[in-house]
């Protein structure tokens, strides 16, 4: 089998799979039925994080260090628990960022990167892939500012592949498989650009 490649994974998203490597570094696409999504719209902020994000407690960055972020998501959970980013997929998505269509937001704490998420984006469809955080509440914050840039860039479809308790907490649903690609057609043939301009105006407002 031929390496992973940027190509592949725009390929991929857009037919609605995606991949995932197993202990070995196998890679295996997958195509969840039912398929798990974050409304964007309804998404609201647990009462819990708010004091968090009404004191500024970490800086948030958007593509500083994707790499980074990545690896930080690539570690084990427990020691019981494998990783499937492996260094191909993680070779394939740095590459997709470089094309500006892979992103990152990241929470620093003192310039230390302390947690984040990584995610593709293509027309106004945004493909959360995984998130990680060493201190209390960072990955959250991140995921906050995602989705206010989200709303502000006008995207439509928030894919998250699998439910979980992670993901639930967010406001995650299940939808049917056909349901999810018809959202999927509708959101990627329509435009919106995750930029910087955007970004840096959502901050200063």
């Amino acid at each position: 089998m031929t390496k992973l490649t940027p190509d592949d994974l725009i390929y991929g998203y857009i037919n609605g799979i995606f991949p995932m490597a197993d202990s070995d570094g196998t890679l295996y696409w997958y195509s969840p039925d039912p398929r798990a999504i974050i409304p964007i719209d309804t998404y609201k902020p647990p009462k819990s994080l708010r004091p968090v994000l009404n004191k500024n407690y970490f800086e948030i960055r958007f593509n500083h260090n994707f790499e980074g972020v990545m690896r930080g998501c690539a570690v084990a959970r427990s020691d019981s628990d494998d990783t499937w980013i492996s260094e191909e997929i993680i070779d394939a998505y740095t590459g997709l960022n470089g094309m500006g269509l892979a992103h990152s937001v990241e929470a620093y704490l003192d310039n230390e990167l302390v947690g984040g998420l990584y995610g593709v984006s293509i027309g106004a469809a945004f493909f959360g892939e995984s998130m990680f955080y060493t201190q209390p509440n960072a990955s959250k914050v991140a995921f906050h500012y995602l989705i206010q840039t989200l709303r502000q860039q006008g995207f439509e479809l928030l894919d998250t592949q699998f439910i979980n308790d992670n993901v639930r907490r967010f406001g995650a649903i299940e939808i049917p498989k056909f349901q999810y690609l018809n959202l999927l057609r509708q959101a990627t043939a329509k435009k919106a650009r995750f930029t910087e301009l955007e970004i840096e105006h959502l901050f200063n407002r």
